[in-house]
């Protein structure tokens, strides 16, 4: 069984002498299992918090008067806190060992003893019932516990196949950007209209025939595919550079000026002959006798 660590508090060193001279006619250890361990004579707050801090019990003995009244409620008001019980006890009056009573403060002490003990064992169902909710809390703390020690570990598995996983993520994204890349390089089969629209919005579509005509003249065949409105090529730049040509193509063609039209050789005229035409004559008289002459020969 573990020894009850007791220490009391007095006002001064009188009281000390006084309570060490009781203490000498009782049997502590053996009939109650206590040892006093010390005496503190101090009337200071912060002194008594020192050296009263992680007693089982405190006894605080004043005077019986007022003012060891009002030091020991405000001890018990500061310490309660501190130690595991805290008990009054009441020294006679008066400070001369030769004139006090040490069997009185004897007997005080031991009833003191005995009042704090009591004291505990009306504790005693609550502690009872506080030690289940310990055991039971214990119980539940073990479980967890062990569920914590299990979720440790399968965080250790899950955290490795993270890193794997991650490992593998980043070479797939890596991979993918190598892809996208290559595939942005790349050229889809593209209308013919909106090829030629992309680079010259204002400009009229030219003829189908007239692009195929360019892949061939260029040297381009195989690399670039023209049919049915559509355009073609590996590189989406290489149509870009065709289509360009073709326009610089058809724009210089439309500056240069037209060469003049070769003369056209008439067929030489064929040269009637002349008919002879009646002289006329101005202001000729004709006689009657002429024109029926003219209406006879006709």
């Amino acid at each position: 069984m573990a020894i009850v660590d007791v220490r009391i508090l007095v006002e001064g060193a009188s009281d000390v002498e006084v309570v060490s001279k009781a203490l000498q006619g009782l049997a502590l250890g053996s009939e109650y299992n206590i040892t006093i361990s010390a005496i503190i004579p101090t009337t200071n707050v912060e002194i008594a918090k020192s050296a009263a801090a992680g007693a089982d019990l405190l006894i605080i003995a004043t005077d019986a008067d007022r003012v060891g009244r009002d030091l020991a409620e405000r001890l018990f008001s500061e310490l309660g806190e501190m130690v595991g019980h805290v008990e009054r006890m009441k020294l006679p009056l008066g400070h001369d060992l030769e004139h006090v009573d040490v069997e009185l403060v004897r007997k005080e002490l031991k009833n003191t003893l005995v009042r704090a003990g009591l004291k505990t064992l009306q504790l005693l169902p609550g502690y009872v019932e506080l030690r289940k909710q310990l055991l039971d809390v214990k119980g539940q703390y073990d479980l967890l516990a062990q569920e914590y020690e299990n979720l440790e570990k399968e965080h250790g598995e899950l955290q490795e196949k993270y890193e794997e996983l991650h490992a593998e993520y980043v070479r797939v994204r890596n991979e993918n950007e190598g892809l996208r890349e290559l595939l942005e390089k790349k050229s889809r089969p593209r209308r013919i209209d909106d090829a030629w629209k992309s680079l010259f919005p204002a400009e009229p579509v030219p003829d189908e025939g007239v692009i195929a005509l360019a892949v061939k003249k260029l040297g381009l065949a195989g690399k670039v595919i023209v049919g049915q409105g559509y355009i073609f090529a590996e590189e989406k730049e290489l149509v870009e550079e065709l289509l360009k040509t073709v326009y610089l193509s058809l724009s210089i063609k439309e500056e240069l000026p037209k060469p003049p039209k070769p003369p056209v050789e008439e067929p030489p005229k064929t040269l009637e002959p002349k008919r002879s035409e009646p002289e006329v004559v101005e202001n000729a008289e004709v006689k009657p006798e002429d024109i029926e002459g003219l209406l006879k020969g006709l």
